[in-house]
């Protein structure tokens, strides 16, 4: 089997820009986002770096995803990210060659997966010993 062409660096920022203007429209995911993101020229460019990491293998991100998508916890659902999904493959899919759009759509559906699980495990009610308020669990001190 032949290996997908390799994704040009040039093209994350535009497919980031039109990607995140669909999900910045959108009923389901808009509100979630518009409330989470403060500077959008800051959040695209990590994102740039995020796919350039997780793509191109750059060692750019220096963040933590996991630990970003708990602050939101309470409000993303599973469903949020089958729709976040659509629209990546829906962009994708317009903005790059097949093999690559496939590489894109296989790697997020891959880190989906890895933040709901982790976003389950760290949501999971636990009660604190004095039989006090439920709390997150990873998320209270």
């Amino acid at each position: 089997m032949d290996a997908a062409p390799p994704l040009d660096e040039a093209v994350l920022p535009a497919l980031l820009a039109r990607f995140y203007e669909k999900v910045r429209r959108d009923d389901e995911l808009g509100p979630l986002f518009n409330d989470a993101v403060h500077d959008w020229t800051d959040h695209l460019q990590r994102l740039g770096d995020f796919w350039s990491s997780v793509m191109l293998t750059s060692g750019r991100y220096k963040g933590n995803p996991v630990v970003i998508h708990l602050l939101h916890a309470h409000r993303i659902t599973p469903e949020l990210f089958e729709r976040w999904l659509a629209l990546w493959t829906e962009t994708t899919s317009e903005m790059l060659p097949r093999e690559v759009a496939a590489a894109m759509q296989v790697k997020a559906r891959r880190i989906a997966e890895t933040l709901k699980s982790a976003l389950r495990l760290r949501a999971t009610p636990a009660t604190d010993p004095a039989g006090e308020t439920p709390r997150l669990v990873g998320l209270a001190g």
